[in-house]
């Protein structure tokens, strides 16, 4: 098995430096970290999580990465997150990276610096490379909610692709064929499962997802209501609008109420991401609901499972549909995580 000075040799630099890049040390220059990580991907190196846990005195702290906490979704997450971590005798750190990679990648490094014994990322794009400089270092991580392909952490998540199926026929059933989608980021794994769900959902009832009825946002309100005035304003408006997560879902509704239209008598509306005060909206609004406490307590058992040496499988939960008024038809009920 290699070591960390065949590691040095193979990259032409000091041990020092290669701990500093298997530790995210941002004092190293990018061409280091290149020939680094490199040599480490040639040799199939991997630190040695006993040695390291010598070294370092546990803090008994996690950090947690969300991608924004001004989205209830993610402030449920971390309330949850917060409330399993002290359940198991850890203090948490929490960082907001406001859908932003660089803000991500910042409280990343801030919070090695501070030597948290293990990190919950909810990542703000696909395409990091901190992300994966941090899998490679032997930093103990877990993903939550979204994921980056090839990075070979622990992934928990919830599967909405049966929920999506369901919202799809509920809305079928109705009558509606004009059906539209508010999208998330296409550089976020969650913004691209959900319209390929949602065009699945379609094409199985026998119906086509117009490039017109695709609109393309950034989990902000602000971007669903753009997208929502821009499929108003089309010659075939559609039926029904679903945003793919809450805070669009809200966005949409400002732009239909703008035009005077009502919800659900001249278009019908739902979301991804149920969130507790939709039941208050008027009307209220069908979501599919995520199981948030569970997802959050997996995530926090899987990292601490890590940190003591375990190796914990990535976990999937099934989402699931709640029907209220907005969608048009009769109410189902609630909440799914309490």
């Amino acid at each position: 098995m290699a070591s960390i000075k065949d590691v040095a040799a193979e990259a032409g630099v000091s041990v020092a430096t290669v701990s500093r890049v298997l530790n995210s040390h941002p004092s190293v220059s990018e061409e280091a970290r290149t020939r680094v990580l490199a040599a480490v991907e040639a040799l199939g190196y991997r630190p040695n999580a006993v040695a390291r846990s010598l070294r370092t005195a546990q803090t008994r702290t996690l950090g947690l990465v969300i991608s924004d906490v001004l989205n209830p979704y993610f402030t449920e997450l971390a309330r949850f997150v917060e409330e399993e971590a002290r359940a198991l005798g850890y203090s948490v750190i929490i960082g907001n990276a406001d859908e932003r990679p660089d803000l991500q990648d910042h409280h990343i490094r801030t919070l090695i610096d501070r030597r948290i014994d293990g990190l919950l990322v909810s990542p703000a794009d696909g395409g990091s490379p901190l992300m994966r400089d941090v899998a490679l270092g032997g930093t103990p991580m877990v993903f939550v909610d979204r994921w980056i392909p090839g990075i070979d952490v622990p992934v928990v998540r919830a599967d909405g692709t049966g929920a999506v199926k369901d919202l799809v026929a509920h809305l079928h059933g109705l009558g509606h064929r004009r059906l539209a989608i508010i999208a998330g980021p296409a550089a976020t794994t969650t913004g691209n499962e959900r319209v390929e769900a949602f065009r699945a959902a379609l094409r199985g009832l026998g119906l086509a997802l117009p490039d017109a009825y695709i609109g393309q946002g950034d989990f902000q309100a602000a971007s669903g209501r753009r997208a929502t005035e821009r499929f108003l304003a089309l010659a075939e408006p559609p039926e029904v609008v679903f945003a793919a997560d809450n805070l669009m879902a809200l966005g949409a509704l400002d732009a239909i109420r703008a035009r005077g239209l009502r919800v659900p008598d001249d278009i019908a509306l739902a979301a991804f991401d149920d969130i507790p005060w939709f039941v208050h909206t008027d009307p209220p609004i069908t979501a599919i609901a995520q199981p948030t406490a569970d997802l959050a307590r997996a995530a926090v058992r899987a990292l601490a499972d890590l940190i003591e040496g375990r190796t914990p499988q990535s976990v999937t939960l099934p989402a699931r549909l709640v029907v209220r008024r907005s969608s048009g038809g009769a109410a189902t009920n609630q909440r799914s995580d309490r």
